[in-house]
């Protein structure tokens, strides 16, 4: 579906929308398929009127589950009140929690940062203030470490730009009749100096408000627009990567539409390059590498870039887009190293880059192609880390394994590695290096006839119980022939969340096992054929699981992404605390909810677990035509909320908020 098709989009929705259409036209198994043969007889669901046993046999554990429902005596490990789902221009949190304002965009990153000024912008100020749509946000406690709760940096994502609500006077850009006719060579360099990365430091005082430390010797931006990057591993400097500008193919400037990411065990920063297609244009049709840009959706056209920067047009540089859809490596603590391209991680959509390290000692990165039918991948690094001497960690992800995942419907995953001569990544299908197969990955990992997921985005391990949380948002466009009478998920909205099992709780095993954790959606429409613990409360249930995050106490937070699919679920997306075992695993309880149009990303705990940071993105964007209160398209000059600063004037503006309970203590109870 191309984004000018579908009237009132955003750039968040309509990159959504795009992926509607898949690009994989692989033949294996959907986990719709796998999901149907393996739980049709043995899930529960909570209705409208009753608990609801669904199939014969039911499990002691889920008998016990729904008595001790109904008797309203499941014990959960939260204990904050939850608020009710809704949506309105402010955000809100549990009682008995504070949520501040930490850093917006526009306000100062680097010390010499112009005040913000929405209408007087440029890209040198821009490159110095906090960007756009922060996404993923990381935490490092300072000095490196100490597991400091009150001092540290937070890395933070910028993925993307939403033109109609930065700039005044534009209005949308993004429809048939606009076709981007308003963005000038200025404009776009000021999305580009958007994009990329902030590194900030931040400080707890005695009374327990965080703030940034101005003037901090961490502070940093990376750009879109000026930063140049290394590439590295075995795809840098293969003929595919080379441009005019970079005939050695090892260096690049920029990184593109970073979603979410991880934090490495020697303290640097992974972010993860997503919807890269789309800020490339040209005609694919005779491109040498057609078979492979098709594969990924490139050219998208999303942007007026290539209107002004050649790089970003397929037919004048026709490698450039190779050199994107990566996992970049930024070193946070030392604000003049280069970022790194590590390109043994695999080239694809890349939700995140969560990291785990293995008993052996070696790092495992669990990654998620976000796109409806697409893949779930692991990274094992062949080095172990150094945990005496972080320097020594500098090329760790430069040499290991890749491993794409096959659910089987006897509950058993299988890793199966991107290895050059391995199977049928031989030169017989168009590979003749290992730099291919990276390069390639997607037309990989259907050879090996991976199972295509329902958009894979965060995939969270948690260290010390070894499960690993698949976050699988939605997928429309899955067919009902795919699933059966006890699944009904066909056109699945709302999405679902996995649980993997590593083999004897070792990461780099080659099995897992697996099962299902929630079925989202409302419960209480039973042909939308969610699956909850039947003590979870109508506002505990939740739709389109996005980022999550676990907790130093072993507890299971997620974020959501519904786009404008809020006006079908009735609520705003949030974060939801989910108990993951015991009597209580699968009940949710809603915890924050973002103002309208906005996203919900980046939770991240200190390592006392009593501050949560949180990314609220394009507020104001998705889905504002369906506020009644409002009725329309929101733009710069005329938006449906000016959260967070709610001057008049002022944009709705990008922020991260810092979350703390009253009188101190963990986040959650």
């Amino acid at each position: 579906m191309k984004k000018q098709d579908v009237k009132g989009l955003t750039r968040s929705h309509a990159f959504e929308l795009s992926e509607d259409v898949p690009s994989n036209q692989s033949i294996a198994p959907t986990i719709g398929e796998v999901i149907g043969r393996r739980f049709g007889r043995r899930e529960f669901l909570k209705g409208s009127l009753a608990v609801t046993v669904m199939g014969a046999a039911m499990d002691p554990l889920s008998q016990a589950v729904a008595r001790a429902a109904r008797a309203g005596t499941v014990m959960t490990p939260f204990t904050f009140e939850e608020i009710s789902h809704g949506v309105d221009e402010r955000h809100h949190v549990a009682p008995g929690y504070d949520a501040e304002i930490l850093i917006r965009w526009g306000d100062p990153v680097l010390p010499d940062a112009p005040p913000f000024d929405p209408r007087n912008q440029s890209a040198e100020a821009q490159e110095m203030q906090f960007g756009y749509n922060n996404d993923y946000i990381g935490y490092v406690g300072l000095p490196f470490g100490s597991d400091s709760s009150s001092h540290g940096l937070l890395c933070v994502n910028h993925e993307y730009t939403n033109e109609e609500l930065m700039f005044p006077g534009l209005g949308r850009q993004d429809t048939k009749e606009a076709a981007l006719a308003g963005m000038t060579r200025e404009l776009v360099d000021i999305e580009m100096a958007a994009h990329g990365n902030s590194i900030i430091e931040v400080r707890r005082d005695p009374g327990g408000k965080w703030s940034v430390v101005p003037d901090s010797r961490y502070a940093r931006r990376i750009s879109a627009r000026s930063t140049e990057i290394l590439i590295s591993g075995p795809a840098a400097g293969h003929p595919r990567l080379r441009t005019g500008a970079d005939p050695s193919g090892t260096r690049v400037i920029g990184t593109l539409n970073n979603c979410a990411g991880g934090m490495t065990p020697w303290g640097t920063y992974l972010t993860a390059e997503e919807n890269f297609n789309g800020y490339f244009s040209g005609i694919l049709e005779g491109h040498p590498e057609g078979r492979n840009y098709r594969r990924y959706g490139v050219p998208g056209g999303w942007y007026a870039w290539a209107r002004f920067h050649d790089r970003f047009d397929i037919d004048k540089e026709p490698n450039e887009a190779n050199r994107f859809g990566w996992v970049v490596e930024i070193d946070p603590l030392d604000p003049s190293s280069t970022p790194v391209k590590r390109t043994a991680l695999g080239r694809f959509k890349h939700e995140g880059a969560e990291t785990v390290l293995n008993r052996d000692g070696r790092v495992v990165i669990y990654m998620g192609d976000d796109e409806r039918f697409e893949y779930v991948y692991k990274f094992v690094s062949e080095k172990p880390v150094d945990r005496s001497d972080r320097g020594a960690n500098s090329d760790v992800l430069d040499s290991g394994t890749l491993y794409v995942a096959k659910f089987l419907d006897d509950g058993q995953v299988d890793w199966m590695p991107l290895t050059f001569g391995t199977g049928p990544l031989t030169p017989e299908n168009g590979f003749e290096s290992q730099a291919d197969v990276l390069i390639e990955a997607r037309r990989a990992a259907d050879l090996l006839e991976a199972t295509p997921m329902d958009r894979p985005e965060d995939v969270q391990a948690d260290p010390a119980s070894g499960r690993v949380y698949v976050m699988l948002t939605n997928n429309t466009r899955r067919k009902p022939e795919q699933v059966d009478t006890a699944n009904p998920r066909a056109g699945n909205p709302f999405g679902h969340i996995i649980e993997m099992t590593p083999a004897n709780g070792d990461h780099a095993a080659t099995t897992a096992s697996w099962e299902i954790l929630v079925k989202c959606g409302d419960p209480s429409v039973a042909e939308v054929g969610a699956m909850w613990n039947p003590a979870t409360s109508e506002n505990g249930w939740f739709a389109s699981p996005d980022n999550c995050a676990v907790d130093h106490r072993g507890r299971l937070w997620v974020t959501t992404d519904q786009g404008s699919g809020w006006a079908k679920s009735g609520t705003a997306d949030g974060v939801w605390a989910l108990a993951a075992e015991g009597e209580a695993r699968g009940t949710g309880r809603m915890f924050f909810r973002v103002p309208v149009g906005a996203e919900m990303c980046g939770p991240v705990f200190t390592p006392d677990d009593k501050t949560l940071f949180v990314a609220v993105q394009h507020p104001g964007a998705d889905g504002a035509h369906h506020y009644e209160p409002f009725g329309r398209e929101s733009t710069f000059d005329d938006p449906v909320t000016r959260w967070p600063d709610f001057e008049d004037g002022m944009p709705p503006r990008p922020s991260v908020v810092v979350i703390t309970r009253r009188g101190g203590g963990p986040i959650g109870g």
